[in-house]
């Protein structure tokens, strides 16, 4: 067979995304804080970025000039973008660009309110510093008459308890870390178990129990006998076999078990050092009269422009020196302009853009905004994406990792999305709702006779919604509800 070289001409299409698209996609996707970042990181590496203080007014930022210098550099001039259109990467960034309405658009810094009838959300759950777990038990232990070997052993001890209060080194260990006997760990453990909250610094659950039981001067002495013995039995609500196995009055059991549930078995918990990470909202909802209106949260957004400092070299290029050095610098200063204007051109469509989402989802959703959660309607991506006229991809980026701030609460932007089942009057109804449903009728039902996934099931079909028992049991599980037999309350 024969090999031999041919020039064949060959007409094809193909998506090709250039790097203003693949930065667009990128912005729009990413959530508030890793936007921050990323903007951060751009002023760092540009140089013709800079942030405008929140002092300077529209004036000071000299638009007209930018675009002048930016015409010197290149003279290719198009018209700018006018209305919110979905970002197509289109374009290198050379075109003129309208500094005023960009900042009439990013608003200023922080949330304003127009409207009389609005307030504003209320700040809560303010994060401050709490004591940890280790602070705590060393603060204890400098309190008590603890000699400086015992001291070095306690410490040894605190450092090894888990986020429950849970002794995770064995006392071997211990003993072999600070060189002394495996005696002096344990009676130093001893002291260290006598120690707020009950029961930390205990090796297992049932330690756990028999510390608070000792603390609590539990008068039953069933009690202890319970936690060594019965445990598992207690986990499966086992009372009678219990009472039998012990030859004792079903009622001193219960009284036992009362005793026991009001124990801590996780006692380190309440000194958890995880600290709660607060959500920034992008969207506030407010409520203004019968209508809702969508204001972006800018606070804490660096607002961009193109620096004047670019002017003064602008200047000094092409007056003297090397033609060649002079094209290198007019073809950086012309890279770099691009890229601040297409960072920045690509940050305001991305707020524009989460407006027009955040005004379709509250079109759709008004009656939850009104009435509540029985009111959600099902409501898919395609909805949204015909309603702004944008792609499904699109407003999947968009709802990601953002969150809105509303008269019912905070929740993410992908929460009014969801699946719809069908209701035997004919219309939809969204699998939130049926989730509430099932979370109100566990909440009303008989603690001595909790209702089975089956009459749960006749009940919602009273209610015109009918769905199968495994359905039921899978959201139940989802909202963390227990099964019917561990809800199950015998006094």
């Amino acid at each position: 067979m024969a090999f031999e070289l041919k020039q064949n001409l060959k007409l094809a299409q193909q998506l090709i995304m250039t790097p203003q698209l693949q930065q667009a996609i990128k912005l729009l996707q990413l959530s508030r804080l890793e936007l921050v970042d990323t903007i951060n990181q751009e002023m760092e590496e540009n140089p013709f970025l800079e942030e405008v203080s929140p002092d300077e007014n529209n004036e000071d930022l000299g638009h007209s000039e930018v675009e002048e210098d930016v015409q010197t550099i290149d003279r290719d001039d198009t018209k700018a973008v006018e209305r919110t259109i979905e970002l197509t990467g289109e374009g290198d960034g050379r075109e003129e660009f309208d500094w005023g309405n960009y900042l009439e658009d990013y608003g200023p810094v922080g949330v304003s309110y127009e409207s009389k009838d609005a307030e504003p959300p209320a700040w809560d759950n303010i994060i401050t510093e709490t004591e940890s777990l280790t602070e705590h038990l060393m603060w204890q232990m400098k309190l008590s008459p603890f000699t400086e070997e015992e001291m070095r052993v306690g410490a040894q001890i605190v450092g090894n308890l888990d986020q429950n209060g849970y002794l995770c080194a064995t006392l071997q260990e211990i003993a072999e870390l600070e060189n002394v006997t495996e005696d002096l760990v344990q009676s130093v453990l001893l002291k260290v178990q006598e120690f707020d909250p009950a029961g930390v610094a205990a090796r297992n659950l049932q330690e756990c129990l028999l510390i608070q039981a000792r603390m609590l001067g539990a008068k039953n002495p069933i009690v202890e006998v319970i936690i060594k013995d019965h445990l598992k039995d207690l986990e499966l609500k086992n009372y009678i076999h219990i009472a039998r196995k012990l030859k004792v009055p079903i009622r001193e059991v219960e009284n036992a078990v009362l005793l026991i549930s009001n124990m801590d078995p996780r006692p380190g918990s309440m000194y958890s050092e995880e600290k709660v990470q607060s959500i920034i909202p992008d969207v506030y909802v407010i409520k203004s009269g019968d209508e809702y209106k969508i204001i972006l949260n800018d606070d804490g957004m660096p607002r961009l422009r193109i620096s004047n400092f670019y002017r003064e070299v602008m200047a000094g290029v092409g007056g003297h020196g090397d033609h060649n050095e002079d094209e290198s610098g007019k073809k950086y200063i012309r890279e770099k302009v691009q890229s601040a204007t297409w960072l920045i051109k690509s940050i305001q469509q991305r707020q524009k853009t989460i407006y027009k989402v955040a005004e379709s989802i509250v079109g759709f959703q008004k009656e939850f905004f009104d009435w509540g959660i029985k009111f959600l309607k099902p409501l898919i991506l395609r909805d949204v994406a015909d309603d702004v006229e944008m792609h499904e991809s699109t407003i999947s980026r968009v709802v990601t990792n953002k969150y809105m701030h509303t008269p019912r609460g905070i929740f993410e932007m992908k929460y009014f999305f969801g699946s719809s089942i069908h209701r035997t009057s004919g219309e939809n109804i969204a699998s939130k709702s049926v989730k509430e449903e099932i979370k109100n009728l566990v909440g009303k039902e008989d603690p001595k006779k909790p209702y089975s996934d089956c009459e749960i099931v006749e009940l919602l079909k009273q209610k015109g919604i009918n769905i199968a028992r495994r359905t039921v049991a899978k959201y139940r599980e989802m909202m963390g509800i227990l099964p019917s037999s561990k809800r199950k309350k015998y006094f």
